[in-house]
């Protein structure tokens, strides 16, 4: 009689899922730089530093005139214009009585302490015989310092505008230009190699609908799966398709892991006779993790394969080495390549990147801030049924700021992710009850 098959370890809690994958990421060494230009949603290596101050003189908020407020003390004072500034030029001390003619951005001359603008008053012509450029009325009685932007207000000499890790949005490339930064230290970005499994697979464009073979399915998760890589910043390898086979697995595995940081996979890590991704890094390398609690997403797994050192992995010039990473197997994770075996199901995949791979990715890079923004709102909906395991329901927002259902959350209706504006954070064991509050987690702070 053969031996019974041993009894598989209960399910891992996401929290806990993520936190052992995040034990392995360490930042891949080395550095990159590249043009602020080219730097949309890379992460900061080091500190931005501004060598000046921002701005560097008080300046008009408006278009308008600079005054003394103790010469416009009533309504209706008149004011000799006694020069005009630009942006860019810096005018003259301003002499008591007079107003100067100011724009946006200009410097405040010396001795003005606050600029009235232009259509709180009144241009005049010059006294008859008198030189010069006109006279003004200021309508409205100015209060010291209005429209007036203080130099150093946005940015200080000296100050950290930018920190190590921040990962780089639009506007903060603008801040960094705006204290003269053309190009930035960046960390590397992480090579990923991904691998899609299954003989049901059809790639689009090979397969008219129309002549689809029974059992046959479009292959769509490696279509999101990539534009996700590449918005994390990531330099994607898209190796395609491979067949069902453990032999061609382990083939595909091996040499992926050669050339890359972190192998995905989509589909092959459940237990079926024919998923061998499981098997194929237990052969290769280490499988630290499998099965996690949620749903959808259960069968994720995370191991590593050992490769041989690359370029990447010698620190750089005047960098002191840094010491090897030992996984719980032994094995050196500072040349090992990372594995993230992701189900098959499109949901679930997507899911698990989200949760798992998203973080893990960005904390090889560094970045500072890992976790997604979350909210509380009201549930507008009966979810009477409740799961054994942690569940991300897919939702959208309404008119009257609640939250409604997808109908179906079954791990396969990709159109939930399309429809929803994100998904519940749904504690195991609950149900929720139409005005519940619930943990609300929008898909654009997922895809920023």
């Amino acid at each position: 009689m053969a031996d019974p098959k041993p009894p598989r370890p209960p399910l891992m809690s996401l929290d806990d899922a993520l936190a052992r994958l995040l034990s392995h990421a360490a930042p891949l060494p080395g550095a990159d730089e590249a043009s602020t230009f080219e730097a949309d949603g890379r992460v900061l290596a080091q500190d931005l530093v501004a060598g000046l101050t921002v701005p560097p003189r008080d300046n008009s908020a408006m278009d308008g005139y600079a005054v003394r407020s103790a010469d416009c003390a009533a309504a209706d004072a008149v004011l000799q214009v006694a020069q005009r500034i630009p942006a860019g030029t810096v005018g003259q001390p301003l002499a008591a009585g007079t107003a100067a003619r100011i724009f946006t951005g200009a410097p405040v001359p010396e001795g003005a302490d606050a600029v009235v603008m232009q259509e709180d008053a009144e241009a005049l012509p010059a006294e008859e015989g008198a030189q010069g450029l006109g006279r003004v009325r200021i309508r409205q009685v100015p209060a010291a310092g209005q429209h007036i932007r203080r130099a150093g207000e946005d940015v200080q000499a000296g100050s950290v505008v930018l920190q190590r890790g921040t990962r780089l949005t639009p506007q903060a490339l603008g801040l960094a230009a705006s204290i003269g930064f053309a190009r930035l230290p960046l960390a590397p970005r992480p090579r990923v190699a991904l691998l899609s499994t299954g003989d049901e697979l059809v790639m689009p464009g090979d397969v008219p609908p129309e002549q689809m073979p029974p059992g046959a399915i479009y292959n769509s998760n490696r279509f999101f799966m990539r534009a996700l890589l590449q918005r994390l910043g990531c330099e994607v390898q898209d190796l395609g398709l491979v067949p069902d086979r453990l032999d061609a697995t382990l083939a595909a595995l091996s040499a992926a892991a050669a050339r890359n940081d972190v192998v995905i996979t989509t589909g092959g890590v459940s237990v079926g006779e024919e998923d061998h991704v499981r098997a194929a890094v237990e052969t290769l390398g280490t499988l630290e993790l499998w099965s996690v609690a949620m749903k959808p997403g259960k069968p994720f797994a995370y191991g590593s394969i050992a490769r041989q050192s690359s370029r990447r992995d010698a620190p750089s010039v005047g960098t002191p080495p840094v010491p090897p990473r030992q996984a719980r197997g032994g094995m050196d994770v500072s040349t090992a390549c990372h594995v993230c075996g992701l189900p098959g199901n499109p949901v679930s995949s997507f899911m698990t990147f989200m949760l798992l791979v998203r973080p893990f990715l960005l904390a090889l890079q560094g970045a500072a801030a890992l976790a997604p923004p979350s909210f509380e709102m009201r549930a507008d909906f009966d979810l009477p049924r409740a799961d054994r395991r942690r569940e991300f329901l897919r939702v959208r927002c309404n008119a009257e700021g609640g939250l409604d259902l997808f109908p179906n959350q079954s791990s396969g209706v990709l159109t939930s992710t399309v429809w929803g504006d994100g998904v519940i954070d749904h504690p195991a064991g609950r149900t929720i009850a139409r005005g519940d509050s619930v943990r609300f987690i929008p898909f654009a702070g997922w895809l920023a």
